[in-house]
């Protein structure tokens, strides 16, 4: 009997020096938290400055400057469809100073595609989704086809005679072309670019026939006339362009719905209270008017995640996108 006492006895030693492990750790974090942050913070863009990922960055970046009371320093690490600045955040230290505004392409879809030089779960820890936001499907405006239907036949009758620009091969917008020819039965030649803008100047221009790019990228374009918007890859209609149709309602393709986000993430490693400090701070500036306002107007729809939610639908978003890569038969080449 004194024999089992005294094995309790250790275990219950044990048990409380752990307990006393945590609560140090717990404390430890706290104090880090409060003091946090007290130097300027990076915020790695994977992309040239003025795309997309980097206009939303330098938004919330701006805001969060005035509440954290230190300056969030963009630093654009443009390359390889996104790669190359992902990596370089992928290593930094988890002390909260480093951040990386990414987007669906290096950490959903270009790791079903090829081999990249980091884990997007093991090696980053997510903060906060800012957006989620649909493609639109443009053209040259003397295409004719003035529909979805109309694209899709005048596609359909002519294999292979028109092209498509993309920001790259394997890209997001390679994959939601490549879903699109897929499902509606119909072919095009790709055409791939370093980046969106040169792939919509060949559009505008007439070299190449369409592309699926974001709102955010073409709005302007449509609105003066150079492009021909004529769907939406989004179940329903888009915000910023409400009098396109979906492409799933007008070119009789239910179940085609693929839409970007754009979110903050860290290394791995970073504590959980920091990152809910600028998980909170994230939702309530994506939540006020102007600034959601602002966001519309550029064609991103705010569309706010924190933490362990953005966690899971990273999980069903990397879970679909190898789904539809292995269907589609996508490769980078």
């Amino acid at each position: 009997m004194g024999y089992i006492f005294q094995i309790a006895g250790r275990n219950a030693v044990r048990n409380i020096g752990r307990l006393l492990v945590m609560l140090a750790l717990a404390a430890t974090s706290a104090a880090f938290a409060q003091g946090y942050p007290n130097r300027p913070i990076k915020v790695i863009v994977p992309w040239p400055p003025g795309q997309t990922t980097d206009i939303a960055a330098r938004m919330v970046s701006e805001k969060l400057a005035l509440v954290l009371g230190q300056p969030l320093v963009v630093d654009n690490r443009p390359g390889a469809g996104g790669l190359i600045g992902t990596e370089v955040a992928s290593k930094a230290a988890p002390d909260g100073y480093t951040l990386l505004a990414a987007s669906v392409g290096p950490i959903s879809i270009s790791p079903n595609i090829r081999k990249v030089p980091y884990d997007p779960v093991k090696d980053f820890s997510p903060i906060s989704r800012f957006t989620s936001s649909p493609y639109v499907l443009v053209t040259h405006p003397s295409l004719p086809a003035a529909n979805v239907k109309e694209f899709i036949s005048l596609l359909h009758a002519n294999p292979d005679k028109y092209s498509y620009a993309s920001s790259g091969s394997g890209g997001v917008t390679h994959l939601v072309s490549e879903v699109f020819l897929s499902m509606a039965k119909i072919t095009a030649t790709h055409v791939p670019y370093k980046g969106s803008a040169q792939g919509l100047t060949d559009v505008v221009g007439g070299q190449v026939t369409f592309a699926f790019e974001t709102q955010a990228t073409v709005l302007g374009h449509v609105k003066a006339g150079r492009l021909k918007a004529l769907g939406v890859t989004s179940a329903d209609r888009a915000i910023a362009m409400p009098e396109l149709p979906t492409i799933a309602q007008a070119g009789d393709l239910p179940d085609f719905d693929m839409r970007g986000w754009l979110g903050l993430f860290a290394p791995a490693g970073m504590p959980r209270e920091l990152r809910m400090r600028l998980a909170a701070e994230s939702r309530k500036i994506l939540q006020a008017p102007e600034i959601r306002e602002r966001f519309i107007t550029l064609g991103l729809e705010p569309a706010p995640l924190m933490l362990d939610e953005f966690a899971d639908f990273l999980r069903k978003q990397n879970d679909r996108y190898a789904s539809i890569v292995k269907q589609a038969n996508v490769k980078a080449d």
